[in-house]
């Protein structure tokens, strides 16, 4: 017996590898990188889990999923594992023992959000780490043709060469070919380490069911009612309907509960518990439910609205049925879904004047400089992401290159009398630290202190001080508080500024044409008659060597004709809106696309203050790029 074999019995309680874990675990013993992907509920966690008690060194994981974290380090903790988690749920204290553990090595896994990774302590601590895997949850967010790219994942590739990990292990359950390639390419991952297993799950029945929207609701009663005590997750778009539908379900007798990222986070946890132990049923929720959930017999997803990408919808249904037991996803085709959807992909794409407008400021900036996003935000009315984006892609063109994050202000505690403190180093290293404490600001408990002026007060670099306030806390002597993060830069070149703009103002306009396509190909697989199964593994390059002969399209053996897009031309009333909100001349709507935005009920930085406006929102049913170009038209842009 293979000692891999030996560790998944006897501490995994696992008899057999499942498909593709074995060959997955092999390679990575072997010192070599690997990319999986896997269906949801495939295994994918087991592959870094047991290498990482064979390997000498620090397994750390990145993933997004505070829950997922959550549940696997108290799995690992009650198998006898070393394991812990940094996320925002932590305290201080907890978060000061973990780093006490990872300096003595007595730490086998870390999982961490990939934030993380900006912290300037953290990082400087992993450096001096060896880090035998790195293991990338989610890796389809490092590529930018995937369906949710996240900047802070871009820069993976990077710090995997920069805490010298010596091996890589990307993880997904949704990557086409293009993506795969790309995460490959960016890891070094050979192609011969590309392991994946098949989309086609034969215990999920899938189902399209096409609808006006006022049909959802009583169809998706008799389904739940038929199926009775079942547990089931029903997805909606919008955090207000989730709230809606569940009432409604309540009402209807049904064991049923809202759940989404405007909820306080022990409110989501409580029902994310109650979901778990069988208390609930039914859970009516955004995509922020799901995410990490490992709850093996939910018998049903349904789509009460439809998703916003097949990649999505492949993630989404993939929580049903992780047991092996018949399971059903049942797709709710209403056309009329895409008109909220559409609009949230144009919320997110810069006005050009303004995306020129930051790019101009940042390189004016100086050869050094550093910034905040959130500032940034709120003076030229773009959303943080795309902030960040607009860094990255910035950094990508060899414009500017990232020093790294820090922390502006740090608060201070003293955990002994300063004098006491003081008392325990020799007069030069005292008088340093009797200097640094005096440039601070001093409250009835916390010294408030912004290094960068400190550092500059003093004439001594910031690193100094910055180590002396980690050597401090690591002995006891204070405790601390950061805020106030900023990124650090270094500018390159100084570029062609029209054709820079121009560039990267096509990037954005192509990301959007990317989004809308996807909600295209959703509308696409919901009305083609052809085999789902078949279609969805076609789209993520596998296939299925025969028909399923349970989906909705091989049952039903005919064509499927969804309902028309409903049109409606503005309405006189709404024509008066709009001319209303123009002769306001508020300031955050000066342009066009700010002016459509808010009238399709899309905040904005500039417009956060507003939403409570008569006008936000009023053309939400209508097509974003009618309103456009109806402002477009009416201010002769």
């Amino acid at each position: 017996m293979s000692v891999a074999l030996e560790i998944l019995k006897t501490t995994f309680g696992l008899e057999a590898f499942r498909d593709g874990q074995q060959a997955a675990i092999d390679k990575l013993l072997a010192g070599e990188s690997v990319l999986t992907v896997f269906p949801t509920g495939g295994g994918k966690s087991l592959c870094y889990q047991l290498p990482a008690l064979l390997i000498e060194g620090l397994t750390l994981v990145v993933s997004p999923l505070i829950a997922l974290m959550q549940d696997q380090v108290a799995a690992l903790h009650a198998r006898g594992i070393a394991a812990a988690r940094l996320d925002s749920s932590r305290t201080g204290d907890e978060v000061r023992e973990i780093y006490r553990q990872l300096r003595r090595g007595e730490l086998k896994l870390l999982y961490v959000a990939p934030e993380r990774l900006q912290n300037e302590r953290f990082l400087s601590l992993l450096k001096d780490l060896r880090i035998a895997l790195l293991a990338v949850d989610e890796a389809h967010c490092i590529s930018e043709w995937g369906h949710n790219f996240r900047p802070d994942y871009l820069k993976l590739a990077q710090l995997a060469q920069t805490l010298r990990a010596q091996r890589v292990l990307a993880l997904t359950a949704t990557a086409t070919p293009s993506v795969a390639e790309d995460i490959c390419r960016q890891f070094g991952i050979p192609a011969a380490n590309h392991i994946h297993t098949g989309f086609y799950r034969p215990n999920l029945a899938l189902g399209v069911t096409p609808c006006r929207d006022d049909d959802k609701l009583p169809q998706l009663l008799r389904a739940l009612q038929a199926a009775a005590g079942e547990a089931s997750i029903i997805y909606v778009t919008l955090q207000q309907q989730a709230e809606q539908v569940a009432a409604q379900l309540q009402r209807a007798g049904i064991r049923a509960q809202a759940y989404h990222a405007g909820m306080k986070p022990e409110v989501r946890e409580s029902i994310q518990n109650a979901f778990m132990a069988g208390e609930a049923d039914t859970v009516v929720a955004t995509i922020a439910f799901g995410m990490g959930i490992d709850k093996a017999d939910i018998r049903a997803v349904y789509h009460y609205n439809l998703p916003k990408s097949l990649e999505n919808y492949m993630q989404e249904i993939g929580r049903a049925g992780r047991d092996g037991g018949a399971s059903r996803c049942v797709l709710f085709a209403c056309p009329d879904d895409i008109r909220v959807l559409e609009n949230f992909t144009y919320g997110d794409t810069p006005v050009p004047e303004h995306l020129d407008a930051l790019i101009g400021h940042l390189l004016s900036l100086g050869d050094t400089f550093d910034i905040a996003v959130y500032d940034l935000s709120n003076r030229f009315d773009i959303r943080p992401l795309v902030i960040n984006t607009v860094l990255t892609y910035l950094e990508l063109e060899g414009v500017i290159a990232g020093t790294g994050p820090f922390y502006s202000t740090y608060q201070i505690r003293f955990e002994v009398p300063q004098a006491q403190l003081l008392a325990g180093f020799d007069a030069a290293r005292a008088d340093f630290l009797q200097r640094m404490f005096s440039t601070g600001k001093q409250g009835r408990i916390w010294l408030t202190l912004d290094v960068t002026e400190a550092a500059e007060a003093l004439g001594e670099p910031r690193e100094r001080l910055l180590k002396a306030l980690q050597y401090l806390e690591q002995q006891g002597s204070i405790s601390t508080q950061v805020k106030g993060v900023r990124q650090q830069y270094r500018r390159l070149q100084t570029p062609d500024m029209a054709e820079l703009c121009a560039r990267l103002g096509q990037l954005f306009t192509r990301r959007e044409q990317q989004s809308l396509s996807r909600l295209q190909q959703v509308l696409d697989y919901a009305e083609d008659g052809n085999c789902l199964p078949a279609q969805l593994c076609g789209y993520f390059g596998d296939q299925l060597s025969e028909p399923c002969g349970q989906c909705s399209s091989c049952v039903e053996q005919g064509a499927r004709t969804l309902p028309a897009l409903a049109d409606t031309p503005l309405s006189g009333a709404q024509q008066q809106s709009i001319e209303a909100l123009i002769a306001e001349r508020q300031e955050a709507l000066r342009h066009p696309r700010q002016l459509a935005r808010f009238l399709c009920g899309l905040s904005s930085p500039a417009t956060f203050r507003l939403r409570k406006h008569a006008a936000y929102g009023c053309l939400a049913e209508q097509p974003f790029q009618r309103v456009l170009a109806q402002l477009e038209q009416r201010l002769g842009t």
